[in-house]
């Protein structure tokens, strides 16, 4: 296939449901888990669910950047954009997630603080490249994929000279939150979550490469297969996932061999290793402090390191108590599990981070399949 339309073609996707259907042992059930939240936004666009077998069940979890920040970091922002003399640059998906007592980013920016909202790491060092006078902090946040950009604007400004920029850094690890899930009490000992294999994510294996998984699929007898975005993607990932519990095997398998390859991309691994170290815990919303799951500047590039220049100490903070974003994140809990969506948390009003970001599980609930999760709950509520 060449065109993106040719991946997302509905006679194709039935007939892939077909074979799941056929393959799948009526006697047996699958538990899989799409780590990405790109995988969670695919399967509630295209309906991918509706395909399935009732024995095959798709699990959402933590892979959305945004989502898994602690509260704290967000408050450690706001308190950074609120100085006098700093300029604070983000992504716009960070500016309505909620902080501490309601607050946000956004509101911030309000009240008078010089929040501005980028496009890419280098629109920041810009910044501080045409305005000397001010102290030009980015937020840093994502996963594998967003890692080397920032490497590069750390790289660029050192070129440039800029003594004006540096970072707040919020890079966490894929792999390190999906052996916190399977080694979890709700996993292991108390049962609650029930995981037969991963979908992979799709953008970060195209810089970490599928090596990295191989840990899991030997360690926990979980397989694991990389998948791309679009809905064919996913739908042949779920067959090579049934596949492999049928026959027993727990390996890495690739579908997403397009873009992804085992070794991955390793200049952009040697840069990120150059400017980056591992941290030895760092707070996921939802998954606590997770070891050596983010990243922080060598201390080579200290000069560039926001949590050093402002004596950044992040506090802890509470999520409010209503909101189930922590055990959507898990698996635990579907959004509809929650009281507050759909009722007073929508993406107008989100009370957490899982409806800000386009990437989050209640987002995509909302957006493409709120309406039919609440047709079926009444209907088993009235059964």
């Amino acid at each position: 296939m060449k065109y993106v339309d040719e991946y997302r073609d509905g006679s194709l996707a039935r007939a892939i449901a077909s074979t799941i259907r056929a393959e799948a042992r009526p006697d047996a059930s699958y538990r899989f888990m799409e780590f990405c939240g790109g995988h969670t936004h695919a399967i509630s666009r295209y309906g991918v669910e509706d395909l399935l077998p009732p024995n095959v069940r798709m699990i959402h979890g933590p892979g959305c950047p945004v989502c898994v920040l602690p509260i704290g970091r967000i408050d450690d922002a706001i308190r950074l954009a609120s100085m006098a003399d700093v300029t604070l640059c983000t992504y716009g998906d960070l500016m309505r997630v909620p902080a501490s007592g309601g607050k946000s980013l956004l509101q911030a920016k309000a009240r008078g603080a010089d929040i501005r909202m980028v496009y890419s790491t280098l629109d920041a060092v810009r910044i501080a490249e045409v305005e000397p006078t001010r102290k030009v902090v980015f937020f840093a946040i994502g996963f594998e994929t967003t890692t080397p950009p920032t490497a590069m604007a750390i790289l660029a400004a050192e070129r440039k000279g800029l003594n004006n920029f540096s970072i707040f850094c919020n890079h966490v690890l894929t792999p390190a939150a999906i052996q916190n899930i399977l080694e979890s009490p709700e996993v292991r000992s108390l049962g609650a979550i029930r995981i037969d294999g991963f979908i992979g994510p799709a953008h970060v294996s195209t810089v970490i490469g599928t090596r990295p998984y191989e840990f899991f699929a030997e360690e926990f007898r979980k397989p694991v297969v990389v998948a791309g975005f679009e809905p064919l993607d996913v739908m042949q990932a779920i067959l090579m996932l049934v596949r492999q519990v049928n026959e027993g095997r727990a390996e890495v398998e690739n579908e997403y061999i397009r873009a992804v390859s085992a070794e991955g991309n390793v200049k952009a691994q040697q840069i990120v290793s150059t400017i980056f170290e591992l941290r030895d815990s760092f707070e996921w919303r939802g998954l606590g402090l997770v070891p050596f799951s983010a990243l922080r500047l060598r201390e080579k590039y200290g000069r560039f390191d926001a949590e050093k220049l402002f004596s950044i100490e992040t506090a802890p903070a509470q999520d409010n108590p209503a909101c189930e974003c922590g055990a959507i994140l898990r698996g635990v809990k579907r959004p509809v599990d929650c009281r507050l969506f759909g009722s007073v948390c929508t993406p107008e009003t989100p009370m957490g981070s899982c409806m800000v970001s386009s990437e989050g599980a209640c987002a995509a609930h909302w957006t493409y399949g709120r309406f039919r999760q609440h047709v079926s709950n009444r209907e088993r509520a009235a059964q």
